[in-house]
């Protein structure tokens, strides 16, 4: 697993802290540990910047001029590519989907957007089940057109090189596992484009460290999620020349916690935000993390990891509860 092959630009501040969560694991009866990808740095940071900068190593020798790429409104990825581009005097052009419906303002001009605009990116929103694909490549085909060279993106910087990104956090996790004689039972993190539970799954297959992964899905049925990871998690791995590393059963999404819908919060995802608050000091954001701590939290509860030492995988997105402010006012 000999990452210095691949082309990267460095924008993480790495590694990030593998922290315990005392209060909080008092609170559910574990013994729970956060791994900070909120701390990345980059724009705030998050678990895309790691995935970016493969992409972006990437882009820059294929001689790109312009990142290309998609996210929901309230996009973690698309404001950290945004800021990736701006940090390399790169242009980036961006498609947001109005996948939630949401016609609060804060949610279509503060939080990420705010953050986006911020970073001199074009923004154009599409309806709700638009073909995100398709309008990837018709932006870049505009970009061709005036000029540019474009470099496509997919949705969470989820392919085999973004997924590069989270090949080298499983090896930071075993790594600082190691240095403090942590026996480590499970990785838990939100699973939604798939290259961050791909990612992991590929690099500890890789690496053969026996820990396994599992994702709390945000969006997607627990067959489709899984089918998802999967296929990633085999060509990350074909991309690190170990095509028969990851097997279906290191592939495991928990998707009972999604809710009404991808960024839609309800009740327990709010509790979740205040009791990770309240305990240890950590902000989740209302579409990932929150919703990801709301399983970890009923899993706990239920007996799931009972004598068990969790690492929860913080992807990041604080800077999205800015746009959620009409869902939470009055719960807080």
């Amino acid at each position: 697993m000999h990452l210095a092959r691949f082309p990267r630009v460095r924008l993480a501040h790495l590694p990030t802290p593998l922290e315990p969560l005392p209060r909080l694991s008092e609170a559910l009866g574990i013994d729970l540990w956060i791994k900070r990808d909120d701390c990345t740095g980059l724009a705030g940071g998050g678990n895309k910047t790691r995935k970016l900068e493969f992409l972006l190593g990437d882009a820059l020798e294929q001689g790109a001029d312009t990142l290309v790429t998609q996210g929901a409104v309230q996009s973690n990825h698309v404001r950290q590519t945004a800021a990736a581009a701006a940090a390399h005097g790169l242009k980036c052009d961006i498609i947001l989907e109005a996948r939630t419906g949401s016609t609060a303002n804060d949610y279509l001009n503060n939080g990420n957007v705010l953050l986006d605009r911020l970073f001199g990116a074009t923004l154009r929103t599409v309806p709700r089940d638009t073909d995100m694909v398709a309008e990837l490549k018709t932006t870049a085909e505009e970009v061709r057109a005036r000029g540019g060279r474009p470099y496509v993106i997919p949705g969470g910087g989820s392919n085999a090189i973004g997924a590069l990104g989270y090949v080298d956090c499983a090896r930071e996790i075993v790594v600082q596992a190691d240095e403090l004689d942590l026996p480590v039972d499970h990785i838990v993190t939100a699973t939604g484009s798939a290259g961050t539970h791909a990612g992991l799954v590929a690099g500890l297959a890789v690496m053969g460290a026996d820990i396994p992964v599992l994702g709390i899905g945000v969006r997607a049925p627990k067959a489709r999620q899984e089918a998802n990871v999967l296929k990633l998690a085999h060509q990350t791995a074909a991309l690190l020349g170990r095509p028969d590393a990851v097997t279906p059963q290191m592939v495991v999404a928990d998707c009972d916690y999604v809710g009404e819908g991808y960024g839609l919060v309800d009740e327990a995802v709010i509790e979740a935000l205040k009791l990770a608050a309240r305990t240890d000091a950590i902000l989740l954001d209302p579409v990932y993390t929150g919703k990801a701590m709301k399983g970890l939290i009923a899993l706990a509860k239920s007996g799931r990891f009972q004598g068990e030492t969790v690492v929860f995988l913080h992807t990041g997105g604080a800077q999205g509860l800015f746009g959620y402010q009409g869902e939470l006012e009055g719960a807080l």
